[in-house]
């Protein structure tokens, strides 16, 4: 019997009285672990080799897995300063309780986002309540975090495993094992003798030229045969659909906007006709800088009409808000909220120069609030902002663009609400179906800007616009119910490796 040299020596390198792994054959041969699969899997299929398979499983800790181990998990340092702060009988404020617990960091957005979660209590209003009833001591992803540190880890429950997985603190790996015998014709056929034949892998340059190829015996592949999974670097799930929405909305006629995450107040609620006093402009709202506290300048006669129609309103029937106005906070610098601020720059000449109707513009941009985390918030997230600047523009006009817009994805039950906004009259809220749950979920702010912010800017025409949240357009269109698995500490990698974005 003839054949190939890598067949030939995984046979001799084989027994027949014991299982011998591929690693050990393709030592044992001098070959690739590659190379011995493949020539065991080919004398498989001819019966001269058993090939048997085993799965064993492994779980490592993660560098922030083992500092947990040390100081404790995040969520329950939080509330031991809670309780610590007796905040099991009355609420008290976050900031002082998360001082108090040490954390610092990405780990007080990981603390905030289970804390919740695994019912320690609850944040509300810049305020945490600690629940009495609550037992750090049972904590399963705590007490599996201790046995797999102390190697005791096959005593952890499975669902505490798969909450430490999907938050990255453990690293769990499956491998297969594969071991050879020789079957009694693999016995007899190397008793009789087998040669070494010569045989080709692959068909190279030279053996065309030369016409060798020919003459040549070549090896057969087992295209069955298990490969080696190999992860390939991909796109980010969101940034896939950023694209989408990117050629969606070029191909309606917008063009694409761009500016600063970090902005003046002036830029991203004054110019918008929020009143300094609106909550949402409260130090608990909005992520404010330290350094450089605020920005020098503002274009003076913009500054005046913008002050003007906060404390005055405009035209006639206008009365303003008759609440304090102060320059010192406009120029006050934070991460924007919106990206309605990129809005008000262009809107205003400060970005492009003056514009003339009719325009159309988006950006898909982040933005910052300080929301309470769960399924569909983060603290930061990708906001598709569009504008339309035309002379008599309607509801019917905006309704009509979202239709369009969202049915290039697929998405056609949405519904609109009315709603408030201190910027748009009318103003609406946007739904849409989820193709999982079947709930309807809030996909978007919408409503045509009012005089008071059209008139300081300089705009005398219509501008309806809008702000959609790219990941809840990801999650109608993917059917993903948690934002948290997309982006996040609790990302889960596999989701992003293999969801693919249908519409």
């Amino acid at each position: 019997m003839k054949l190939p040299q890598a067949q030939v020596a995984v046979l001799e390198a084989a027994s027949a009285d014991e299982q011998r792994t591929i690693d050990r054959i393709a030592e044992a041969a001098d070959l690739k672990p590659e190379a011995a699969t493949r020539a065991a899997f080919e004398l498989d299929d001819a019966g001269l080799l058993e090939v048997t398979e085993r799965t064993t499983s492994d779980v490592e800790l993660t560098e922030e897995a083992e500092r947990y181990v040390e100081a404790g998990l995040p969520e329950l340092r939080l509330y031991e300063a809670a309780v610590d702060a007796g905040a099991d009988e009355d609420p008290v404020q976050m900031g002082q309780v998360i001082g108090a617990s040490g954390l610092a960091g990405d780990a007080v957005d990981i603390a905030l986002s289970n804390y919740a979660r695994k019912g320690y209590g609850e944040i509300d209003s810049g305020e945490i309540s600690a629940d009495p009833e609550a037992d750090p001591d049972a904590d399963e992803e705590a007490t599996a975090l201790d046995a797999l540190a102390e190697g005791a880890g096959a005593y952890a429950r499975e669902t505490a495993l798969e909450d430490l997985d999907n938050r990255g603190l453990i690293e769990q790996t499956e491998t297969v094992v594969r071991s050879v015998t020789l079957t009694d014709d693999g016995v007899t056929e190397l008793m009789a003798g087998i040669e070494t034949a010569e045989t080709v892998g692959q068909v190279t340059s030279e053996m065309l030229t030369s016409g060798e190829w020919e003459s040549v015996e070549f090896a057969e592949y087992n295209v069955e045969a298990d490969a080696e999974r190999v992860v390939p670097g991909r796109k980010h799930a969101l940034r896939e659909m950023a694209e989408r929405v990117t050629d969606a909305l070029v191909g309606m006629g917008f063009q694409e906007m761009q500016g600063p995450h970090v902005d003046a107040d002036f830029w991203i609620n004054d110019c918008l006709f929020m009143p300094q006093d609106h909550p949402a402009r409260n130090h608990w709202d909005r992520f404010a800088l330290d350094t450089p506290e605020s920005i020098d300048e503002l274009p003076t006669g913009l500054a005046d009409a913008v002050e003007s129609a906060h404390r005055e309103g405009v035209g006639p029937d206008g009365e303003g808000y008759h609440s304090p106005w102060d320059l010192d906070f406009a120029k006050a610098l934070a991460l924007r909220g919106h990206t309605t601020s990129l809005t008000a720059r262009h809107l205003s000449g400060e970005a492009m120069g003056d514009l003339e109707p009719p325009q159309r513009f988006f950006s898909i941009e982040k933005a910052y609030r300080n929301d309470t985390l769960d399924a569909t918030h983060l603290l930061e997230f990708f906001q598709i902002e569009g504008w339309v600047m035309a002379e008599d523009l309607s509801v019917r006009d905006l309704m009509g663009t979202f239709t369009e817009f969202y049915e290039q994805f697929g998405i056609t039950d949405i519904e609109f609400k009315p709603h408030y906004n201190p910027y748009t009259e009318p103003s609406f809220e946007l739904f849409g179906r989820h193709p999982e749950t079947g709930e309807m979920i809030e996909i978007g702010n919408s409503g045509i800007f009012r005089p008071e912010m059209l008139d300081p800017l300089g705009v005398d025409c219509d501008v309806m616009a809008w702000g959609l949240a790219l990941e809840r357009l990801f999650m109608l269109a993917t059917g993903a119910e948690d934002i948290r698995d997309v982006h996040g500490t609790l990302v889960d990698l596999e989701f992003l490796r293999e969801e693919e974005v249908t519409y």
